[in-house]
């Protein structure tokens, strides 16, 4: 449902004119052509609504009518009203991407948005747990056909660092247990292998004792049989983090989070985990990099003889 001040999409796109159906056109390639998730794709289309009840508040009817100065005017103004920055640079690419379409596809002479730049965010480190708080979140009895499935799919979480979409599209065939091994289908269709750690395997291999394990079948199942949905996943993690005691706000993210962390704090090889999370840029990697310095002068601070804060004994 959209928010005070923001249009539905579903009403904004109930009628395809010249402005609405070229975006239609474009989501509905994203998702055939390149794969993207339905979260991802909802909020693609989320941003593009905006874009659509801009031009036609501005009485477009047609996107070539779309200027440099009006498209600043709408950035401008989706800031003024109270969207964050990093907000604002979302919604930023998302309409460069469709204007790519529309160039690609000779519905534009040139992009409005080329020459724009979205305000600057400020720099957010993800959370993760640490060693021993992942250990208590995954150490939890496994009573029932439903433990079995979540203990599998929290620990290939925290294992592989897969995000919540990848995991939900596993099939058995895309798993090589023997081997250590998933095939994930990642971002823009891109596959690539995971390994797969030992206490995955195991959970893994009491989860395909269970039965209905043929290389087609879900890996993980909802209660009708057919894949997980996304929002499952993300309530089964937050029932288990209650039950286990874990103070933190723990989601599906975390793992791929606190997984990348724990490989670079451990290796130091920023390009191994960057194969690992399949992160086309290595830039978007180097964000853990800030992570394991956190850590590095968290420990400096409680060794160092010159950096610990003399107690109060100490000062006589």
């Amino acid at each position: 449902m959209a928010t005070a001040g923001e249009r539905d999409p579903d009403d904004t796109f109930a009628v395809a004119d010249a402005l609405a159906a070229p975006v239609l056109t474009y989501l509905d390639g994203l998702r055939v052509e390149r794969g993207y998730s339905p979260h991802t794709l909802a909020g693609y289309r989320r941003d593009l609504a905006r874009l659509v009840g801009f031009a036609r508040r501005r009485g477009l009817a047609q996107w070539r009518a779309l200027d440099p100065e009006q498209m600043r005017g709408f950035i401008a103004a989706e800031h003024r009203r109270g969207l964050s920055a990093t907000s604002v640079q979302r919604l930023l690419s998302s309409c460069r991407g469709f204007f790519g379409h529309l160039l690609r596809e000779g519905g534009l002479a040139a992009s409005p948005a080329a020459d724009l730049r979205a305000p600057r965010a400020p720099r957010k480190l993800p959370q993760v747990l640490d060693a021993d708080e992942m250990s208590r979140l995954l150490d939890f009895p496994t009573l029932t056909p439903e433990d079995v499935r979540d203990r599998a799919m929290l620990e290939l979480l925290y294992s592989s660092g897969l995000r919540r979409a990848e995991l939900c599209g596993l099939r058995w065939g895309d798993l090589q247990l023997e081997e250590g091994l998933v095939r994930v289908r990642g971002k823009g269709g891109r596959s690539r292998d995971v390994p797969v750690g030992s206490k995955a395997r195991e959970a893994l291999s009491a989860l395909r004792a269970l039965g209905a394990a043929t290389p087609a079948q879900p890996v993980f199942k909802g209660a009708r049989g057919g894949a997980i949905g996304e929002a499952l996943v993300g309530r089964r993690i937050k029932a288990v983090a209650q039950r286990q005691g874990i103070d933190k706000r723990v989601y599906p993210h975390l793992f791929r989070h606190s997984c990348a962390s724990h490989v670079l704090e451990s290796s130091g090889d920023l390009r191994a985990v960057q194969e690992l999370l399949g992160h086309a840029d290595i830039a978007t990697t180097q964000i853990y990099t800030h992570l394991d310095f956190q850590h590095l002068a968290r420990v400096y601070d409680d060794a160092h003889p010159r950096a610990r804060r003399r107690s109060r004994s100490e000062d006589g």
